[in-house]
């Protein structure tokens, strides 16, 4: 199999240090003589070599301002160079290292120490490019993997939270419709005063997927609670109330077995923290105004509006505006005030989401 010669570009305004640079290399090498630096910077608009060897000491255009411009273009910028030069104390070789040569030859050289300093960076070349190839290969092998198992984690998600809305057959969509307005609060409170801070240390990706497993609870309340046709009685609604922990055990069991804790502790956090009330009246634990983790203040914003805009067996849907009205009535005793007035600021899109949900449902009973 035939290899392929590296080129060199040999530059120097002396023709018999061309001549004799240009001998001492055919044998192995492309070598392509030029006489100045400006000739050399137009060639390289047209190729790129793979070792440039550069006299220091030319007229019009010396090495050192050459090189400056060859590595102020990204293109050119990576090529090894090899200054050739007459010059043989520690400061000239000190600045044209400094400029980004890699090293230094003192004329008149010899063919054999040449091809041999060639030869060698050449390799290190060669070396380096081969690293940065494995990687870049590494780099997107791991980006392939990282996707599958993110891929995975979210289908498993999905299906989870699938299996619990399932067994409750008065919420259809409601994981999914509450994703959707979890979404646009998190992006507003970005820029909110009040939140911002907070929430721009969040993985909002994160939080978002998290919120699947909000309900995750209801896998451990009977059936029979769950799909009730009418109102529950006060001792159905303890045990519907009991979901919030039973989230929270569920998630503390997975965290068991995974090292995947930030995103399981934001799902523990929104599962425990949903039925929460401003005014401290709220399940499991009663927390009051901002002990309540801010992720579960705006998950019962989204929470709530979706019960109130849907159809139940023992209610029929309230209208947008009047989901609107009622959650504005309830600021600072079920819901933190602050989350209200931002709520307000992005209603039109929660309205804008649960029209959407009702023509997709429209459209799917027509076709049937």
């Amino acid at each position: 199999m035939m290899v392929e010669k590296k080129t060199i570009f040999l530059v120097d305004d002396d023709i018999t240090n061309l001549t004799i640079g240009k001998n001492a290399l055919a044998g192995y090498y492309d070598v392509f003589t030029l006489n100045s630096g400006k000739r050399l910077l137009k060639m390289l608009e047209q190729s790129r070599p793979d070792l440039i060897l550069l006299d220091v000491g030319m007229p019009e255009m010396s090495g050192y301002e050459a090189i400056q411009r060859i590595k102020s273009r990204e293109e050119t910028a990576d090529i090894p160079i090899v200054f050739l030069t007459a010059r043989s104390d520690g400061d000239s070789e000190l600045e044209g290292l400094s400029l980004g040569a890699v090293d230094y030859i003192v004329k008149p050289f010899s063919p054999s120490l040449l091809r041999k300093r060639i030869e060698v960076h050449l390799l290190v070349e060669s070396q380096k490019n081969e690293l940065v190839h494995y990687n870049t290969n590494l780099k997107k092998m791991i980006e392939a993997k990282t996707k599958t198992v993110v891929e995975l984690q979210n289908a498993i998600l999905h299906t989870m939270a699938e299996l619990v809305e399932c067994r409750d057959n008065t919420t259809g969509g409601h994981i999914e419709r509450t994703q959707s307005y979890l979404k646009v609060l998190l992006n507003a409170m970005q820029t909110h005063q009040t939140f911002s801070a907070e929430v721009c240390t969040w993985d909002i990706d994160l939080v978002l997927q998290s919120a699947q497993l909000h309900d995750v609870g209801k896998i451990a309340i009977s059936d029979t609670i769950l799909n009730k046709p009418g109102k529950l009685t006060n001792d159905e609604f303890e045990k519907i109330k009991e979901h919030a922990l039973f989230g929270e055990t569920v998630i503390d069991r997975i965290k068991k077995n995974t090292t995947e804790q930030d995103f399981l502790e934001q799902a523990r956090i929104l599962a425990g923290s949903h039925h929460e009330k401003w005014d401290g009246t709220g399940y499991p634990r009663g927390l009051k105004g901002r002990d309540i983790p801010l992720q579960g203040r705006v998950m019962a914003i989204a929470d709530v509006y979706d019960a109130l805009v849907s159809s139940r067996p023992y209610k029929k849907a309230h209208t947008h505006e009047e989901a609107v009205s009622i959650i504005v009535s309830e600021s600072a005793t079920r819901f933190d005030p602050d989350m209200v007035s931002l709520f307000l600021t992005v209603a039109d899109d929660f309205n804008t989401i649960a029209m959407a949900h009702t023509s997709s449902v429209d459209d799917r009973k027509a076709a049937t």
